[in-house]
C-alpha cells in the first residue's frame, strides 16, 4: 500500500503526519528542522514513502535538497495551492497543517516548485542584501528631510554628493538638531559604503556569469536585471515554452468567467516581485531612455500609442520575459533587427 507524508516546517521543530493511501494517519510526530532529525526520524518510520510534501518557504530549500540526496521521494509544493486547500479547514494548527500537505500529496492536486541551485539562491541573496541596503539609504534620507522640515528647514533637490553639505548648512546654529544630523549622515555614509561594496559584487558577478553576460546584450538590461532573471529561471529547460514565462512571473491577465460573465482583470502579480520589478525598469529605460533602436523597441512604442505607456511597459516587461528565456535556452545573443535572438550558426 502506498503511504505518503507532509511536513509542516518551523524555525525550531517540524510536524510530520503519513498517511496511507485510504487516507487513515499511520503515523505523527516532530522533528527539530534539521536535514539529519528528518531523514532520521523517516528512516526509523521503515515505511518506502511514495511521496514526501515539503511547502515552499524560507528553510524548505535547505532541507528539501538534504533529504532528496538521502534518498527520500521529496515534492516541493507551492504555497498558493497549499493555502487554498488550508482554507478548508476550521482549525489551523503545526498538526492539521502536516496532515494537510500530505493528503494533497496522496490526492494529487499540488504543484511542484524548482528548488533552485545553490550559485542562484547565492545570487538572490546578494542582489536582495543590495536592494535592501539601497532602500535603507533611501528611507534614511526622507527621515532626515522630514525631521527638519518640522523646523521649517527645507532640504529641497539635491544630488548625492550635495546632499551632507545641504543638512549640514541648515542644521548649523540648532545644537540638538546638529547632533541628530551628525548621527544620521554617520549612518548614511556607512550605509552608502556598504551599498557601494555590494553593487560592485555585483556587477563583478555579472561579468562572471555567461547568462548574465548574454542577456546584457539587450538594451535596457543591465546587470541588476541580468542577475534577477538568471537566478530565477536557474534551468531554462524547465520550461517546456519561452511563453509560460510571461505567466510566471505574474505578468499575464488574470481572467474570471462564469456563464455569461467573462473578465479580464489586469496582470495577476502572481511570482517573483524583484524579477518582475527588474523587468518593468528595463521595460521603462528601453521606452524612455535613449537606447539602441530594436524591433523590440519599436513594437513597444506602438503599443504605447493605442493603450498608453503604462500599458505598454507592462506589455514589454513581458515579452523581454519571453525574449531573455528564449536567448538563455538557446545560447543566442539579442537581434536587434527583430527584437528576438538570432537564430543558432549553423
Amino acid at each position: 500500500m502506498d503511504d505518503y507524508a507532509g511536513i509542516d516546517v518551523s524555525v525550531e521543530a517540524s510536524s510530520i503526519c503519513v498517511v496511507d493511501a485510504s487516507g487513515k494517519v499511520v503515523r505523527e510526530g516532530k522533528a527539530p528542522s534539521e536535514p539529519e532529525a528528518l531523514i532520521g526520524w523517516f528512516e526509523r518510520l521503515g515505511l518506502g514513502l511514495t511521496r514526501i510534501g515539503l511547502e515552499a518557504g524560507p528553510l524548505s530549500q535547505w532541507l528539501y535538497a538534504a533529504m532528496t540526496a538521502a534518498g527520500l521521494k521529496m515534492e516541493l509544493l507551492e504555497t498558493r495551492h497549499v493555502r487554498a486547500a488550508f482554507k478548508t479547514m476550521p482549525v489551523k494548527t503545526d498538526r492539521t497543517d502536516a496532515r494537510g500537505i500530505a493528503e494533497l500529496m496522496r490526492v494529487g492536486w499540488w504543484r511542484p516548485v524548482h528548488c533552485k541551485s545553490l550559485s542562484a539562491q547565492e545570487t538572490r541573496a546578494l542582489l536582495t542584501a543590495r536592494r535592501l541596503l539601497k532602500d535603507k539609504l533611501h528611507d534614511l534620507e526622507l527621515s532626515l528631510r522630514g525631521l527638519l522640515r518640522n523646523f521649517g528647514l527645507k532640504v529641497g533637490k539635491t544630488r548625492p554628493r550635495t546632499y551632507e553639505a545641504r543638512i549640514r548648512e541648515l542644521a548649523d546654529g540648532h545644537p540638538v538638531l546638529q547632533a541628530i544630523a551628525e548621527a544620521m549622515l554617520a549612518a548614511r555614509r556607512a550605509l552608502m559604503g556598504q551599498y557601494a561594496e555590494l553593487d560592485r559584487r555585483v556587477r563583478q558577478t555579472a561579468r562572471l556569469n555567461s547568462g548574465a553576460r548574454l542577456l546584457m546584450t539587450t538594451p535596457g538590461v543591465g546587470s541588476v536585471v541580468a542577475l534577477s532573471y538568471v537566478s530565477a529561471i536557474d534551468d531554462p529547460a524547465r520550461f517546456r515554452s519561452s511563453r509560460k514565462v510571461g505567466c510566471y512571473f505574474g505578468l499575464t491577465q488574470k481572467r474570471w468567467q462564469s456563464g455569461e460573465t467573462d473578465i479580464e482583470g489586469r496582470i495577476s502579480k502572481i511570482g517573483d516581485e524583484q524579477v518582475r520589478s527588474a523587468l518593468y525598469e528595463a521595460a521603462h529605460v528601453i521606452l524612455s531612455q535613449p537606447v539602441k533602436p530594436s524591433g523590440l523597441k519599436a513594437w513597444a512604442k506602438s503599443v504605447a500609442s493605442r493603450a498608453g505607456p503604462k500599458k505598454a511597459k507592462v506589455a514589454l516587461a513581458r515579452r523581454l520575459a519571453v525574449v531573455l528565456h528564449r536567448m538563455l535556452a538557446d545560447q543566442t545573443p539579442f537581434n536587434p533587427n527583430l527584437g528576438y535572438p538570432k537564430a543558432k550558426a549553423a
